[in-house]
């Protein structure tokens, strides 16, 4: 793979990012990913790369000092610390700011090791929380540990950073952090902002007037299926970092596009999240020299869903890629039996989903090629492309 081997992030104490309760962004799914990704021998001879929290010099880079001291001051406080802190969607919880700066290094720590050459690629799949916003938390995520290391890499010898979000809900945090940024190539799938929160993330988000064309949203409908939202992905991605010519790939690798997701609409499998981690790799080598950071992000189908996706996620970023037909170990069936006796649980790496799709070629048969187009046309000559040429 070149400069040394695939940096993993991980250290246990990333599970103290708990919210609580039945709070659907549940640590149990890390857990079980690195548990299912052992199980299968993804992680042998793999050297666990531990972070240490983020500064607050570095979580001020994206941050208000005065969110970060609210954050820090929360647990403690016995009034309405505001900032977004202490609703349902973002609770207070016992050692907030530390926790939460803990995930932040551990994308920090990604990066470092990219920008250093270390390692061409590197994953935080603690990581991916990218709503939060310049002085509040949202969407389950108190900073935001995506536009932090984006930050970092720009100060530290790059300044074409394309960031690539395929979460079912708008990038919206990391869109707004680089909105006038035109070193910053945002660029989101989602599913579309009429039907879902946080209501965001249409075509006609472009970035500045300063940086036109530096955001990119793909609001796809709701029940789009895999060879659909490959369609998309192909027709658009390729091309636009073709001509934005990164040097670094930074993704948000959610996993709430799965049909079996809870609190989203979209009908992705695991053999899609699969063929995109894929397509990312293949992009990261053509167009960034193979520099890859990948971060994970929402999923809340805590047994059958994100433990697979992730483990398959941490497998491309090794080169360890997976055959969707690869039983799921009976040890790893076992443990999450103990902790859920009456789940469904999935006894193959995939679910058997044909993912091929057949390139956008202008026509509008389905409601996805009228978005393909819409963005293209909104987006592309921005960029110097031919949005109705199905070459560019």
């Amino acid at each position: 793979m070149g400069d040394g081997a695939a940096t993993v992030v991980w250290d246990a104490a990333l599970l103290d990012y708990d919210l609580g309760g039945d709070h659907p962004f549940n640590p149990i799914r890390l857990e079980l990913t690195m548990r299912l990704a052992r199980a299968l021998g993804v992680l042998d001879g793999v050297e666990l790369h531990v972070p240490e929290a983020a500064s607050d010099a570095d979580l001020e880079r994206v941050h208000e000092v005065a969110y970060v001291a609210a954050v820090r001051e929360a647990p403690m406080a016995s009034w309405d610390v505001g900032h977004g802190l202490g609703t349902a969607d973002n609770p207070v919880f016992d050692r907030m700011h530390a926790a939460s700066s803990l995930v932040v290094g551990g994308t920090l720590l990604a990066a470092q090791r990219i920008a250093a050459g270390e390692s061409l690629r590197a994953v935080s799949i603690a990581g991916g929380l990218h709503h939060a916003m310049r002085d509040r938390a949202a969407g389950f995520c108190v900073y935001n540990d995506c536009a932090v290391a984006i930050s970092w890499l720009l100060d530290n010898g790059f300044d074409r950073v394309a960031y690539i979000d395929v979460d079912v809900h708008h990038g919206d945090g990391v869109q707004a952090a680089f909105y006038d940024d035109p070193r910053v190539l945002t660029i989101s799938l989602h599913q579309h902002p009429a039907t879902l929160w946080p209501g965001t993330g249409f075509v006609t988000e472009l970035g500045s007037r300063s940086a036109q064309g530096s955001a990119v949203n793909v609001p796809l409908p709701p029940r789009t299926r895999d060879p659909d939202w490959q369609r998309a992905f192909h027709a658009v991605v390729p091309s636009l970092l073709g001509a934005f010519k990164p040097q670094v790939l930074v993704t948000q690798c959610g996993v709430d596009t799965h049909e079996e997701d809870p609190l989203a609409d979209l009908s992705l499998s695991v053999d899609g999240h699969r063929a995109t981690y894929r397509a990312l790799r293949a992009l990261a080598e053509e167009h960034a020299g193979g520099r890859w950071l990948a971060t994970g992000g929402g999923g809340y189908q805590l047994l059958r869903v994100v433990p697979r996706s992730w483990t398959h996620l941490l497998a491309t970023v090794l080169d360890r890629d997976l055959d969707p037909a690869t039983r799921v170990p009976t040890e790893w069936l076992d443990t999450v039996r103990r902790v859920a006796p009456n789940a469904d649980l999935p006894l193959a790496m995939g679910e058997g989903t044909d993912t091929a799709f057949a390139p956008w070629d202008g026509a509008l048969e389905t409601p996805v090629d009228a978005a393909i187009r819409d963005v293209r046309r909104a987006i592309f000559p921005l960029h110097g492309l031919d949005p109705d040429d199905p070459r560019d």
